[in-house]
């Protein structure tokens, strides 16, 4: 009779686990236009996982990790995830520091005392929920000056990697990954990653004031053509990096996207 209970046992254990393993994956997508749809990377990135998983990009533009909270769509995040019983793991990136810089009124926020309050307080709340938090540094800014990529956004990303470390969460790495593959692809190859074509008369690089990532509203850039925001040729590569690098930090998800080229 033990050895019946046991085996028993044991089979409801494999089926238990065979029913996991069937359930489908889930990626939500959290940050700012250069995550949102027809202004970031965020759509060509759940284009490229498999058909049998969900993705869901809820970043939008002009957003801060003050804002985002402030206006409620982090509740929307939230109360996806306390319907993750159909999942067999939901995975939350979540990307910030754009407009968390100063000069946003109603949107930045302090690189000391709030930002990385703000971050880690987003991982702690996934992980309540069961979710799977992954922090994700700013992607760069293309402006050039005399050939040299700049990058003002590396104190935010700093806190980012700080919390990634002292939360013991995954961290994707684009900041450091898009500067280093922008610098190396050159300044006429990175205009080319943008919403529009270049114009005769373009924003000044690296003039904050002619930059969209500056003026952006709390919406799409005002000007078709800047150094923050990408196009589709954009949206695709850095798609594809963010892959990458999920692939490389959380292998579990290697299995979860389509083939190159289907």
């Amino acid at each position: 009779m033990k050895q019946f209970l046991l085996a028993g046992a044991a089979a409801m254990l494999v089926l238990g686990s065979a029913a996991a393993a069937d359930k489908p994956v889930r990626f939500i997508l959290v940050g700012d236009s250069t995550m949102a749809s027809n202004s970031g990377y965020g759509d060509a990135f759940c284009a490229r996982v498999n058909r049998a998983h969900t993705c869901i990009n809820l970043a939008k533009g002009g957003r801060s990790s003050s804002s985002f909270r402030a206006e409620g769509r982090w509740d929307e995040v939230q109360g996806l995830l306390k319907g993750s019983a159909a999942y067999r793991a939901t995975y939350v990136l979540i990307q910030f520091g754009h407009n968390d810089q100063p000069g946003k009124p109603g949107r930045s926020t302090d690189l000391k005392t709030e930002f990385p309050v703000n971050m880690a307080r987003y991982v702690d709340e996934v992980k309540a929920l069961n979710g799977v938090p992954v922090l994700v540094t700013p992607l760069t800014r293309r402006s050039f000056k005399a050939g040299v990529l700049e990058n003002t956004l590396v104190p935010w990303a700093d806190v980012i990697r700080a919390t990634a470390r002292d939360k013991q969460v995954a961290l994707l790495d684009l900041n450091a990954d898009s500067h280093a593959a922008v610098q190396a692809m050159g300044e006429a190859e990175a205009d080319t990653l943008a919403v529009a074509p270049k114009p005769a008369v373009a924003p000044v690089a690296g003039n904050s004031a002619a930059n969209g990532a500056a003026v952006e509203p709390q919406g799409a850039a005002k000007s078709a053509f800047d150094y923050t925001h990408v196009g589709a040729k954009g949206a695709k590569y850095f798609a594809a990096m963010v892959e990458r690098e999920l692939k490389a930090a959380v292998p579990a998800v290697a299995a979860e996207f389509r083939p190159e080229g289907e």
